[in-house]
């Protein structure tokens, strides 16, 4: 069920990267006739091919982006999380969307309608700039992923994938993985069955899984595999120096 805006959304969904160089005014009035909706886990928030009716802001949990090919299969484009926005591109430029959103966890999310993006947009051009900008950011981004995923190992992909949960900038640290193994793998180009034997091999630099906690004996020495693997011996890592 969908519901007004709480101050705690207003937070979070003022300060995307969607919105940067706007005025405020200018932001409270793309958001004002925006809702809320709670999604449980695998809940759909746009189907692929659907008309777009909307753009979206996660203000908490995980949304699965993924796309269907002709023959079932899925593939996942992207994991969105609090503080971003997706399908704004389509939502002002009209048309359908190009992928189908879900909800991962119990999430909530907030949902803009098109029609009225596309009236700001009409009287205030500044905003289509701000949007163009944004969007051009997250294709940079998702070129970045496109290049990961042909020039690096799937023992780097994880390693990266890891390093990117922690704030440490040295020694131990604990991690909690934000979503299930699947998804994990999915995200990073693998089968469930690479994904493990990445994770096997990372335990020759004290990469310790259990569950979803996750133990690093050495931060430096994990980022020092997602940039360089070449220590792999016999399928197996020699700690990192």
């Amino acid at each position: 069920m969908s519901s007004k805006l709480t101050a705690g959304d207003l937070q979070v969904i003022t300060r995307v990267a969607v919105f940067r160089g706007l005025k405020p005014e200018t932001v409270q009035h793309i958001i004002a006739p925006a809702t809320a909706t709670i999604l449980r886990p695998h809940d759909l928030i746009m189907r692929q091919d659907d008309p777009a009716t909307a753009f979206f802001i996660v203000v908490d949990g995980w949304v699965k982006i993924s796309r269907g090919t002709q023959s079932g299969e899925e593939t996942v484009i992207d994991m969105m999380t609090k503080g971003d926005s997706f399908a704004e591109a389509i939502a002002f430029s009209g048309g359908r969307y190009i992928a189908t959103a879900e909800a991962v966890n119990v999430a909530r999310v907030a949902r803009i309608p098109a029609d009225h993006l596309i009236r700001c947009i009409r009287a205030s051009p500044d905003i289509a700039l701000a949007m163009i900008a944004s969007v051009s950011q997250r294709m940079h981004y998702l070129v970045q992923q496109v290049e990961q995923l042909k020039a690096q190992s799937g023992v780097q992909r994880v390693a990266e994938f890891l390093a990117s949960l922690s704030l440490a900038e040295r020694g131990h640290c604990a991690l909690a993985l934000p979503y299930d193994k699947i998804l994990i793998a999915g995200r990073l180009g693998l089968t469930p069955e690479s994904l493990s034997r990445a994770f096997a091999k990372l335990r020759g630099v004290g990469v310790t899984i259990n569950a979803s906690k996750v133990n690093v004996a050495d931060i430096v020495a994990l980022r020092r595999i997602a940039a360089d693997d070449r220590n792999a011996v016999r399928g197996t890592l020699r700690p990192v120096r």
